[in-house]
């Protein structure tokens, strides 16, 4: 089960938020109107009529707002006569005002389809000043999703953020935009441009932005996006629990084997993935100690019962978890003491020099390690380069060697191939 902390947009927005820029009468100079002069400032006729009763009475509610005084049978009581007003607009002008006649009712009664209305009518009058447009893309992308209409949030906010606009918020809110109007496979297409823009410039991508991502691919099934987003996470933000969902995103769009699945147990271990709360890694040291088998790589296997018991996410009471340990402890000290004498004879044959390299690895000597499975590339023979590759990728990054072991994981190429790119990316943040 893949498992995300729960994701917020944040508030949108607040009347507070808006700011003076959408105080009565700001926006774009807000001239009052009066009837002698609504030629000269570019009102027609019908909508000066029907607008100088509604500019009186915003400016009554605001005070009465502003006092502390509940408006609501005020709003409600003008709310006809600034639909009349906005009915009556037909000049560039008109619509400008009656746009933040539509926009200051909603935000004194707290309507928020008055308010995406009047930020909508204000954008279409083309009155509003060029460097406020990405802004108020922004708000209409608010409140277009806060009523539920996702592809109108989703083209203001893409907007927006094309315009320049900068708010903590956007994204992730755009990325969901796309996703509640069945448009995922938009949602990840825009996200991609936006990474490599990020890229681009040296700038490192938000978290917030790859959380939100690989969620949305992962419930579209788009299994390749949702784990490279998953993993783009676990690099910007290294937490136990980003690891684990990156291992399980990986885990969860392919069909490994026994010792692919292996070699994943063991990037969650390093990575501090198994590091997580408890009840989130339960079943990843179980199934970890099945995989890597007591009877097999039983150095292993102790250390990872004896971890997962000091976690609290084993209960070494449980008599499959004591059997488990005591049939591996049972043969370490056998085991090791066979390995040393048998090294020299399995160099010159490749698939001993892998199966050696195999036990010590488990053992955690990475150094004897890694030598055996450079014999076994020399060998050559019946061998698993995908396999010796990875595994030689670890023991490289087990001692600190950063440049070789990111070398090693790209040369993994087949069924391998997610789980060596994982390592990569944990490597990169070992550098």
């Amino acid at each position: 089960m893949i498992r995300h902390g729960k994701l917020k947009f944040g508030k949108l927005v607040s009347r507070s938020a808006l700011g003076a820029a959408l105080a009565f009468g700001v926006v774009a100079g807000g001239a009052t109107i009066s009837t002698p002069a609504y030629a000269q400032k570019g009102f027609s006729k019908p909508f000066v009529a029907a607008a100088q009763p509604v500019q009186e009475g915003l400016g009554q509610i605001e005070t009465q707002k502003n006092s502390g005084a509940d408006v609501s049978a005020a709003v409600s009581a003008l709310k006809p006569q600034v639909e009349a007003a906005a009915a009556a607009a037909s000049t560039p002008k008109d619509m400008m005002t009656a746009g933040q006649f539509l926009l200051n009712l909603g935000t004194l009664g707290e309507d928020m389809m008055l308010r995406q209305r009047g930020v909508q009518m204000i954008l279409d009058s083309g009155q509003l000043e060029a460097a406020k447009v990405p802004q108020f893309q922004y708000y209409l992308g608010n409140f277009a999703y806060s009523n539920k209409e996702y592809a109108t949030a989703a083209s203001a906010l893409k907007a927006a953020k094309a315009g320049g606009y900068s708010e903590s918020n956007l994204v992730p809110l755009m990325l969901q935009s796309y996703a509640d109007a069945g448009q995922p496979a938009q949602a990840i297409a825009a996200l991609k441009e936006l990474i490599a823009t990020q890229k681009a410039a040296g700038q490192p991508v938000p978290a917030d932005w790859t959380s939100r991502g690989s969620l949305i691919a992962y419930k579209a099934n788009m299994g390749k996006e949702a784990a490279e987003l998953a993993t783009m996470q676990a690099q910007a933000d290294p937490t136990p629990l980003n690891w684990l969902n990156a291992a399980q995103m990986t885990r969860s769009f392919n069909q490994f084997d026994g010792q692919i699945s292996l070699d994943l147990f063991r990037l969650m271990d390093r990575s501090g993935a198994l590091d997580a709360d408890a009840q989130y890694t339960r079943n990843e040291y179980k199934e970890y100690i099945e995989t890597a088998d007591p009877r097999r790589f039983p150095g292993e296997v102790v250390r990872i019962i004896d971890k997962g018991v000091s976690k609290g996410a084993l209960d070494g009471s449980e008599q499959w978890i004591k059997e488990s340990r005591q049939t591996a402890s049972g043969r370490v000290a056998s085991d090791k003491a066979s390995l040393s004498g048998d090294v020299a004879s399995a160099k010159s044959n490749g698939r001993s020099a892998q199966a050696l390299a195999d036990a010590f690895l488990n053992y955690g000597d990475a150094a004897q390690a890694e030598e055996l499975y450079a014999a076994a590339l020399s060998a050559g023979g019946q061998i698993d380069r995908d396999l010796i590759y990875t595994r030689m990728g670890i023991a490289q990054l087990d001692q600190g060697k950063i440049a070789e072991a990111k070398d090693s994981f790209t040369k993994v190429n087949g069924s391998r191939a997610p789980v060596a790119n994982l390592w990569l990316a944990y490597a990169e943040t070992q550098a």
